[in-house]
């Protein structure tokens, strides 16, 4: 289950990757199905393969900063265009 602070790290992450690339759209924060212990932000990520791929090295720093910080394993997820939520 899915504690308020991973949610509000969650939001963050998501927060932070839409600052630099505009063009994702939030899906939704859910308990990883192989890892009760982690947490997927899932997104809908660029069309482009070369924005793709500076998503993940982007989104992997700042995964690896709340790990370090916080000790919570919070990382991205592809999501599909009809899975799109607003965030709250």
């Amino acid at each position: 289950m899915i504690n308020l602070k991973e949610l509000e790290l969650g939001r963050q992450l998501f927060v932070r990757l839409k600052e630099k690339f505009p063009e994702i759209q939030f899906a939704g924060i859910e308990e990883s199905p192989y890892d009760p212990d982690a947490v997927w932000v899932k997104i809908v990520k660029p069309v482009d393969e070369d924005r793709r791929i500076e998503l993940g090295e982007f989104s992997s720093k700042i995964s690896a900063d709340i790990l370090d910080d916080y000790g919570y394993y919070i990382t991205i997820a592809s999501a599909s265009p009809d899975e799109v939520k607003e965030i709250s």
